[in-house]
């Protein structure tokens, strides 16, 4: 510990105030910046024309790193102070102007980590009151003290021994703490949970596999042993619509990944969206993008809701740019699809059926279709609401699955096969898509296929990155390159935020086992 954070005049954070999410600019409360999963600030001194003179102001040695992954955590920012989760389960109050530590706190980790072990990231805090709230690597939930980065408590969401893991940042919707669940290349089951902010207890739990007998079972194999380990991880962080008092949320994939005649069928609710009513966990509805998936294709994505002029109305939507390479626009309250086209150049599918579903060419035993980490993956897009655009970073990738039957054990990896790239035909961008047509307005292309998150401002401009290490700033009309910083580190699964300090806009963004801040010369 190096102090305490109540040197900024800490308050405690209410319900109210993340209702009110970016509309107070001085603040960053969530993981997306508000509820709706847009990661559009109100900011507006970054511009197109000024960009190119953004410098850095201040960096900060995390001390951990997760090894080919990156630093996927997104900054809270709280009268200040910046709180921010690490790899490896480290956390870190700092001072938002210096840079300067408050307090650290390094979870003690069991040596015996299983999913946590191969994917040792954290995504970030949620907030309430005077406590923060993490998830770690062997699947517990913390409750952490603002102002000292003490425990406050502690509890167990899973048994990590057999491949559970938790990544994910909370999500607070108004008195209960929601938090995903990760480990499905595991033989595990997914879930979404919520728990009390004050003592831990749980409230309730969602199952996003079905029990035997419960609706979507019969979209697997009659076998009560599949359904304990088939997968539906719940990593990402979802969206929250208080007026319809609907939760959103994102599942992954099936188990095992890429083998599926053991699992024949739909797979319910893998490779989908799920709205859940976060008093009770009663689902609402569901959208399954990809059926059956053979290719490791989660849907873990945030979700992204805006209202949209569709065929002439006025909607509602809740959207998703997804692994599977289809941009898709689902009416918020009941999932009916209104758009759905690809936002990628694959050749497994080109257009989806009247349910929805795509109409498979190539499964990938033919070549060149997505990898396994898809036309896109969890790296959270954006979305300006004036101009109608979501901004995403798309993968363009060529890919053969070879699926195998493997023995089934807890705790261990159970992919089901082999996945070979053509590494020479791959490579990134950076797509402005028009979210009332499914169009490409504009694209950057990077050299390599990036994981960098985007931010966009009310400026018009837009902050992405690539695997080689740069963030990079673009009019978000038009798509010119107007900015770039090399970080020395691929900008790997994290998305940069922003925020008003002393009357001075900020622009913080992690990078291997850096936080870096930027602003205009004073």
């Amino acid at each position: 510990m190096f102090g305490h954070a109540q040197e900024e005049g800490i308050t405690d954070v209410t319900y109210q105030d993340l209702l009110n999410g970016l509309k107070n600019p001085s603040a960053w409360l969530t993981y997306s910046g508000d509820y709706s999963g847009q990661r559009h600030s109100p900011l507006t001194q970054i511009t197109p024309d000024n960009a190119h003179r953004l410098t850095a102001q201040w960096s900060f040695q995390t001390e951990t790193m997760a090894r080919g992954r990156g630093f996927e955590a997104t900054p809270l920012f709280i009268n200040g102070v910046l709180y921010v989760t690490g790899p490896n389960n480290f956390a870190w109050a700092l001072h938002a102007k210096t840079g300067r530590p408050f307090w650290r706190y390094r979870r003690d980790l069991p040596n015996n980590l299983t999913y946590g072990a191969s994917v040792p990231v954290n995504r970030g805090f949620g907030a309430l009151g005077d406590r923060l709230f993490m998830t770690t690597l062997d699947a517990h939930l913390l409750a952490l003290d603002m102002k000292t980065g003490s425990v406050l408590w502690d509890v167990e969401l899973a048994d990590y021994k057999i491949g559970h893991s938790a990544t994910v940042a909370p999500l607070v919707v108004k008195d209960k703490v929601i938090v995903g669940i990760s480990g499905g290349d595991y033989p595990t089951r997914g879930f979404l949970d919520a728990y009390e902010p004050a003592t831990g207890k749980r409230i309730w739990r969602f199952y996003t596999v079905p029990a035997p007998g419960e609706p979507g079972s019969e979209t697997w194999p009659d076998s009560p042993e599949l359904l304990t380990r088939g997968g539906a991880g719940t990593w990402v962080t979802g969206s929250y619509d208080a007026e319809s008092n609907t939760v959103f949320w994102g599942t992954g994939n099936p188990n095992p990944d890429y083998y599926g005649d053991d699992r024949k069928g739909d797979n319910l609710y893998t490779c989908s969206l799920i709205a859940m009513d976060p008093d009770t966990g009663r689902l609402k509805w569901y959208f399954q993008f990809t059926p059956h998936d053979l290719h490791d294709w989660d849907s873990n994505h945030v979700p992204v809701l805006a209202e949209l002029t569709i065929g002439g109305r006025r909607r509602k939507v809740v959207m998703v740019a997804n692994r599977n390479g289809f941009f898709y626009v689902l009416e918020r309250s009941t999932g009916k699809l209104l758009l759905g086209k690809p936002f990628t150049d694959t050749s497994w599918a080109r257009e989806l059926g009247p349910d929805g579903h795509p109409i498979v060419v190539n499964e990938g035993t033919k070549g060149c279709i997505p990898d396994n980490w898809g036309s896109t993956n969890f790296m959270p897009p954006s979305f300006d609401p004036v101009l109608g655009l979501l901004f995403v970073t798309a993968r363009e990738t060529c890919a053969t699955f070879v699926p195998e039957k493997q023995v089934i054990a807890p705790g261990r990896f159970s992919m089901g096969g082999t996945v070979r790239r053509e590494l020479d035909k791959a490579y990134g961008a950076l797509r402005a898509i028009d979210a009332s047509t499914g169009e490409r307005r504009w694209e950057f292309k990077f050299t390599t296929p990036s994981f960098a998150g985007v931010l966009s401002t009310a400026s018009g401009v837009v902050i992405g990155g690539d695997n080689e290490g740069n963030v990079m700033a673009f009019d978000a009309r038009t798509g010119e390159h107007v900015w770039h910083y090399q970080t020395g580190y691929p900008i790997w699964g994290g998305a940069p935020m922003t925020y008003l300090l002393d009357g001075r806009q900020y622009l913080v963004i992690g990078s291997g086992s850096t936080i870096t801040a930027f602003a205009l010369p004073l």
